[in-house]
């Protein structure tokens, strides 16, 4: 998406520049009109500074996170931003140059060893004075707010202030070694996460785990988490990686990739397996599903139908992406740099569809899908195992990341999803409509629903904009998400950072947070 330009050169190397703070309420130049109903904070997390003292990260996201904030009241954006105030944060200041190891940059390094193997070592718990730089995502548990990587601490943050509260180690309330920074919510406000137990903490395995909505406001919310069911490794020593899951109104759906943490690609010997786990009964469904061998970063959506568990994701055929934020190739000339990815696999959408019920006389190589609206196949082999075969949501020129719905629908069938660029897909028609300007460059868009909405569309989409053009000020995006019409943009006389991942709480939720981090 950046293109043979200038334009995409310096994109390049302000994603590499280090940020600043901006500690206290800056207010935001509006110029059309905000929806008075649109009240409350949109949290965004990222990596914002890649050097310390002569000292430097190798990869993008290692650098240390940056929490910005955008606070919608009365028609006004208030912007505010602060480094989170982590362990690894202060050590590495307080020294002046980089003493913690982050994945991509090992203070003791294994040259044999890519990204992930380096990951995997780390969680074996072989490096000394690994990171809790949480700088993924804002994830909540209960009423409290924490900023989220994969790494076994996260840390507490104030949400109206920004200031880092404390730090949580997982393993301190449930037997982890990492959890995902993409949780789910249900609609009682239960938070359903996942996580991996390696070494030290009985059999290798992937635990599903639930923090009530109704712990109690004195005490940290982790304190009631509670196991809902674990899954063995595939391979008893080598884990899956996994950035996130699926959760429906029943189930959980886990996708093993065979991309694991201790080899430099991905095995295209080795199947993908997708797991479906009752997440009422912690029970998993006794049916081997699979599928050729895929990456997947992320989940879109999951629901069930018709006795038919359904799920989209955005995959890849290998695992080039990471090696594209390398810091040593974002310096490359555009030019230099578009060649040398040239083997980046696109992003591509797709849909799988699991059969719950099988009957005994249906006969070897039938498909199992009997759902009108999708070429997903489901196909029952010999010895009873299903190989699933995924219908092709949208793969074209807009090339679709960090997606995100309207919250109301998920675990529900849905028929919109947002991503990246920005875009809006209709999964019903396969179509898609895009915003763009010339030189902007958003991030991941936030659905945001207007109160009361029943249609899936009704709301705003938020978006964090940063230009190339020094005549374009950072700006919040807010787009009417039926049309993709710009409503109304807040200009920040400040420097943005670009974030991946983040959170928007409504005002009442803002307040009550606050609270509880005062007590």
């Amino acid at each position: 998406t950046l293109g043979n330009t200038q334009q995409g050169e310096d994109m390049l190397k302000s994603l590499i520049k280090n940020g600043e703070e901006t500690p206290e309420p800056l207010r935001a130049q509006v110029t059309g009109t905000l929806p008075a109903w649109l009240q409350g904070t949109l949290i965004r997390n990222g990596p914002g500074l890649f050097s310390v003292g002569d000292s430097e990260y190798n990869h993008w996201f290692d650098g240390s996170s940056l929490i910005h904030s955008f606070t919608f009241s009365n028609g006004e954006v208030f912007y505010k931003s602060k480094f989170l105030k982590s362990d690894t944060y202060k050590r590495n200041i307080k020294a002046n140059r980089i003493i913690v190891s982050e994945f991509g940059t090992m203070i003791y390094p294994d040259p044999c060893k890519n990204i992930f193997s380096r990951a995997f070592t780390h969680l074996c718990n072989v490096i000394p004075d690994f990171t809790d730089n949480n700088l993924i995502n804002i994830v909540r548990y209960g009423e409290d707010y924490y900023a989220s990587s994969e790494v076994n601490y996260i840390n507490q943050i104030n949400p109206v202030t920004l200031e880092t509260v404390s730090r949580v180690n997982y393993r301190n309330h449930i037997a982890l070694n990492l959890a995902t920074a993409h949780p789910h919510y249900d609609d009682e406000g239960n938070t359903y996460n996942m996580g991996t137990a390696i070494l030290g903490l009985g059999r290798p395995k992937y635990v599903i785990f639930k923090v009530p909505a109704n712990a109690e406001q004195k005490k940290p919310a982790l304190r009631k988490v509670q196991q809902v069911c674990s899954v063995p490794f595939r391979s008893l020593l080598f884990p899956s990686y996994f950035h996130s899951f699926g959760m429906t109104e029943n189930y959980i759906v886990f996708v093993e990739q065979p991309f694991k943490l201790d080899i430099v690609r991905l095995s295209n010997t080795n199947p993908t397996l997708f797991h479906l786990i009752n997440r009422k009964t912690g029970k998993a469904v006794s049916t081997r599903f699979y599928g050729d061998a895929l990456v997947v970063f992320h989940h879109i959506n999951a629901y069930e139908e018709d006795g038919h568990v359904v799920f989209d994701l955005i995959s890849y055929e290998n695992t080039n992406l990471y090696d594209m934020f390398y810091l040593q190739n974002m310096r490359r000339e555009n030019d230099d740099f578009i060649q040398s990815n040239k083997t980046f696999s696109p992003p591509t959408c797709q849909r799988f569809v699991l059969p719950l019920h099988i009957h005994k006389d249906c006969p070897t190589g039938s498909n199992l899908v009997t759902l009108g609206d999708t070429t997903a196949r489901a196909e029952l082999q010999a010895d009873g195992s299903v190989f699933c075969r995924p219908d092709m949501l949208f793969k074209g020129q807009a090339r679709l990341e960090l997606p995100g719905i309207n919250y109301k629908f998920n675990g529900k069938k849905y028929r919109y999803f947002y991503g990246s660029r920005i875009a809006k897909v209709d999964v019903q028609t396969r179509t898609h409509v895009e915003w763009q300007q010339e030189g902007c460059y958003p991030s991941e868009p936030v659905f945001v629903a207007s109160p009361g909405a029943v249609e899936e569309d009704d709301g705003v989409i938020l978006s964090s904009v940063i230009s190339t053009d020094s005549k374009i000020s950072p700006f919040m995006l807010v787009l009417d998400a039926k049309t993709m019409q710009e409503v109304a943009r807040a200009s920040i006389d400040a420097n943005v950072h670009m974030d991946l991942h983040g959170l928007f709480i409504p005002a009442a939720a803002a307040s009550a947070a606050t609270a509880a981090t005062a007590i």
